[in-house]
């Protein structure tokens, strides 16, 4: 109302001027009125017209949008008296302070740093409803879409105000239902296990993923089109997804409207390669698909990745390799060529990493595969990308390229947001082995934010006491090589298994390298002192021999080769490992210890995991016995069905179990979904263990140690639980000795707060 007044006055004035202006006359003085804190020169300096000018309209006209232009005013008018101008003006007032009420899910400096407005920056309302949008927009990314923002005045002296922004946060607005349209092939279920965005359970308080979000439902159009085109749907796409608010507005229904399209499979497959020296016949074998197969894109992307890589490690750093597709609609196959040809000769001129801001950035640059100067190769870019992603450091690993300063330059733009990777884990649970247990450890994988992993941890149970430092720097002298070292002391009751109590402490300094992207080779020096201590009165005779203490200083060797799709629960790929461990340095024992593992993961459908595991070892004594405290033992969660200890050499006499010099079991096992959500984390599982242990130095009779194979069968669940895991198993030992341990139920739950 007041900028309509004022601008009224302005015309009225204008007219009047310019009836005054065509009479020739002039302005003698500009007068100001009203102002408090802005001094006349400055609001004269805002006007187009100045004393001396003659009357000009078009020029009064200018000065009052100026003036209301500046913000410093509520309201302007300009009027004529005699030959001077009276320019009359109310001020804005000025912020005294600025205040939230009602938040709870932010911080107020998070607001403020939100907001454009501060102490001692003039009042506008334009300005307020502004930064009420701003407010909202916040809340809303967070899932908050009730929120409700509400300014408020004070006012005070000298035209200075108070600014406070009532705020009612709302609950955080939840997803009540995700619907499919036009999805055949799979139900809705299954859809809801791919896509990111979750339906509100009760279940589901520690997690975000059932909070509504834009740029999650964005991600999930893409997830959904890379199913389809894995699962040979080459024209899937997805038309819409639409999120509606509820009139309540507490949560949101999530429309997903689809077209799947018809099942493609692979037709004919070429190569074509522009190489001389590379025949294209030499290149079938990298390729991850098959004629017949149903079309998989994933297998294509996995073939260019595979492909590029090969080439490049043939000495051809320059090579590009394209998948063009043929679409045959009648036969509802796509045939694929393979060009395989010269890239473009594009260096690395920088990588420029941003986000980081505790990591530093050579913990990022030497995860990259490329350096500066490098020539550019995306199938490395991806692998640099993989890489950043596992370390486990960061949320979000984003790399782009950019345009260089000449053509055949170009800039790496690597763009990561960081998670916390601290960890205050307190603990209680129950395992079978160990009894009730509760322990409390701290870690930090990224310590300082130079990548290093450091963890102190202290374990008490009913039957074992343990206290723990580690520590690990990934990359020891800026070189690809890790080196770190243990500190342990563990007390452990064995009675139940072996007649007697342990007490062992330990110091173990260790170092790695990768020889190749997947295979690596480790180092380390142990020095271990075991302490076999009260002993029991009827404990086997074997046992009380080796009563006392007993230092061991030991070197080992490791070979390992992982190709695991995932390191904490893979579901494709495989690992193998070679172990060797010579004691006699030093110390009271000498002996050789060889074992090897592998594990053997394969996806049998989307949701069943086939797994094979074996491990095999052999120990020798040399020139002597091997101590019990060096032996292998076997049972428990390494053969089900039987105890800790279970299997085995054992005095028949006494029924403690002794250990063995020779060790073999292998596992085969099903994992598969129980019906419960993916998201639960809880997975069925049922199994079949096979394994022996035998071969023990001590001479004479009474000792059961027939080598013999034995078997477990049985099923179990895993869970991971929001406060940790939690294991059931149920099994039955089919094939046993006399003499042997057996068990029915165990189970491990540990938690984590």
């Amino acid at each position: 109302m007041r900028f309509r007044l004022g601008l009224l006055a302005a015309l009225l004035g204008l007219g009047f001027a310019a009836a005054v202006a065509a009479q020739g006359f002039t302005v003698s003085e500009i007068r100001v009125e009203g102002n408090q804190r802005i001094e006349p020169e400055t609001v004269r300096s805002y006007m187009a017209i100045a004393e001396g000018d003659p009357f000009d309209g078009d020029k009064i006209d200018r000065s009052l949008k100026a003036l209301f232009a500046t913000s410093l005013f509520a309201d302007v008018a300009i009027r004529q008296e005699g030959r001077a101008l009276v320019v009359r003006v109310v001020e804005n007032p000025v912020i005294n302070r600025i205040a939230f009420e009602g938040n709870k899910k932010f911080e107020s400096k998070m607001l403020e740093a939100e907001i454009q407005l501060k102490p001692r920056i003039v009042y506008t309302r334009t300005r307020v409803q502004s930064d009420v949008q701003r407010l909202l927009q916040l809340y809303r990314r967070n899932g908050r879409f009730a929120a409700a923002v509400e300014p408020k005045v004070i006012q005070l002296a000298q035209n200075r105000v108070d600014l406070v922004f009532e705020i009612n946060e709302g609950e955080a607005t939840g997803i009540r239902r995700i619907n499919f349209i036009g999805n055949r092939r799979f139900n809705d279920a299954k859809l809801r296990e791919i896509i990111l965005t979750r339906e509100s359970r009760w279940y589901r308080f520690l997690t975000t993923d059932d909070i509504y979000d834009p740029d999650r439902l964005t991600v999930d159009r893409e997830r959904l089109r890379r199913y389809y085109l894995s699962k040979g749907h080459a024209e899937f796409r997805v038309v819409s997804s639409i999120a509606e608010l509820t009139p309540d507005r507490e949560d949101f229904f999530i429309t997903f409207a689809i077209e799947e399209g018809e099942v493609y499979r692979f037709g004919d497959i070429k190569v074509v390669s522009e190489f001389r020296d590379l025949p294209a016949e030499h290149l079938y074998k990298y390729l991850r698909v098959e004629k017949g197969d149903i079309y998989n894109a994933d297998d294509v992307e996995n073939s260019i990745i595979d492909l590029t890589a090969e080439i490049n490690g043939w000495g051809v750093p320059f090579v590009d390799v394209r998948a063009e597709p043929r679409r045959n609609r009648d036969k509802r196959v796509i045939d694929l060529t393979f060009y395989v040809g010269e890239g473009p000769r594009i260096y690395v001129e920088r990588i420029d990493i941003t986000g980081n801001v505790r990591t530093l950035d050579r913990v990022v640059r030497r995860e990259m595969r490329v350096v500066e100067g490098d020539a550019f190769n995306s199938a490395r870019m991806r692998r640099s990308r993989q890489r950043l992603q596992a370390i486990g450091y960061f949320e979000k690993v984003d790399i782009k390229q950019e345009r260089g300063s000449a053509p055949d330059r170009t800039i790496v733009a690597v763009d990561v947001k960081e998670k916390s990777t601290g960890e205050l884990s307190l603990g209680i649970g129950f395992s079978t082995a160990d009894g009730v247990l509760g322990d409390v450890s701290v870690r930090e994988r990224n310590f300082l934010g130079k990548g290093q992993d450091a963890r102190l941890g202290y374990t008490l149970a009913s039957r074992r006491r343990q206290f723990d430092f580690s520590f690990t720097e990934p990359y020891f002298m800026e070189r690809t090589v890790s080196a770190g070292f243990d500190l342990a002391d563990r007390h452990r009751n064995l009675q139940r298994e072996r007649g007697y109590d342990d007490h062992s402490q330990w110091m173990r300094l260790r170092s790695g390298y990768p020889i190749t992207e997947y295979l690596s080779q480790h180092f380390a020096y142990l020095y271990r002192v075991d302490d076999i201590q009260n002993v029991a009165p009827g404990a086997s005779r074997f046992i009380k021999a080796r009563q006392g203490e007993t230092a061991t200083s030991e070197i080992g060797h490791a070979l390992a080769y992982d190709r695991r799709d995932e390191k904490i629960n893979p579901s494709d790929g495989y690992v193998a490992r070679i172990l060797t461990d010579f004691a006699g340095l030093g110390g009271d024992v000498t002996y050789v210890r060889l074992t090897g593992e592998y594990s053997f993961y394969y996806p049998l459908s989307d949701t069943l995991t086939g797994v094979i595991q074996a491990t095999a070892g052999r120990i020798y004594g040399l020139g002597e016995d091997v101590r019990i405290s060096n032996r292998f033992f076997l049972g428990g969660g390494s053969l089900r069905g039987f105890r800790s200890g279970g299997v085995g050499p054992r005095d028949l006499n006494t029924g403690d179990s002794l250990g063995g010099n020779l060790l073999w079991f292998t596992t085969g096992e099903l994992r598969f979904p129980v019906g419960l959500p993916k998201e639960v984390g809880v997975l069925g599982r049922s199994f079949i263990d096979i394994g022996a242990l035998n071969k023990v130095d001590e001479a004479g009779g009474g000792i059961g140690d027939t080598g013999s194979p034995r078997v477990g069968v049985g099923a179990g669940i895993s869970w991971a639980t929001p406060i940790g895991p939690l294991s059931l198993d149920f099994a039955r030992a089919v094939i046993k000795e006399e003499y042997d341990r057996t068990e029915f139920f165990r189970i491990n739950f540990g938690t984590r707060f």
